[in-house]
């Protein structure tokens, strides 16, 4: 397979952002507050339903600008 090179690349519509530390602090604590809650329905501790309304309870609280990204 050869790769490759795809010079001055844009994703139409996009607009540039640089992150704020903000951001990133918010993006890092959604993150781990996510690793707690799977490590919670891994053991058992709530079920699938009660995940999914804790996860999106998470995306509203740190409003996650790489959420959808970090999954």
């Amino acid at each position: 397979m050869e790769v490759q090179r795809i010079e001055n690349f844009k994703i139409p519509n996009a607009v540039a952002h640089e992150i704020t530390q903000e951001e990133l602090q918010r993006d890092f604590d959604y993150y781990r507050a996510q690793k707690v809650l799977e490590t919670m329905f891994m053991f058992g501790m709530i079920s699938v339903d009660e995940f999914h309304k804790i996860s999106a309870v998470n995306r509203k609280t740190f409003s996650p600008f790489l959420a959808e990204i970090i999954g």
